[in-house]
């Protein structure tokens, strides 16, 4: 009986200390979260990423698949800027082809295609009809 009753309270023990300890890590694991402004799987993956390389690989990713972007950020604005712009000529709307058409008489878009300018417009929230 005596046995018993020891195991019992060890049991105890080491339930309250393993639940203490569960309860301590999940306060900060929020805590982190809300001081770096991530979610708890970001910062799961991030301690993974730790834990599997060390500092340098969590917190660099590594290169990518695919094929890298054709054209930048400065050209998409222009072919956005180009679409706000009054329309030139007869036209009384622009369309995809008048924009491509357009966008070959600058300088950096002299090979962009009909479907890449329609990308681009499609990415950015820029409706000219609707005003």
């Amino acid at each position: 009986m005596r046995f018993a009753a020891r195991e019992c309270i060890r049991h105890e023990k080491s339930t309250a200390r393993t639940y203490s300890w569960r309860w301590t890590a999940a306060w900060l694991t929020q805590r982190f979260c809300q001081v770096l402004g991530l979610g708890r799987t970001a910062l799961w993956r991030t301690r993974a990423a730790y834990r599997q390389g060390g500092l340098e690989y969590a917190l660099h990713d590594e290169a990518r698949p695919g094929q890298p972007r054709k054209y930048q950020t400065d050209e998409e604005a222009e072919v956005v800027a180009l679409a706000c712009s009054a329309p030139s000529g007869r036209a009384q709307t622009l369309t995809i082809r008048l924009l491509t058409a357009a966008a070959h008489e600058r300088p950096g878009l002299a090979n962009v295609n009909r479907e890449t300018v329609r990308q681009m417009l499609k990415k950015t929230i820029a409706n000219p009809g609707a005003s």
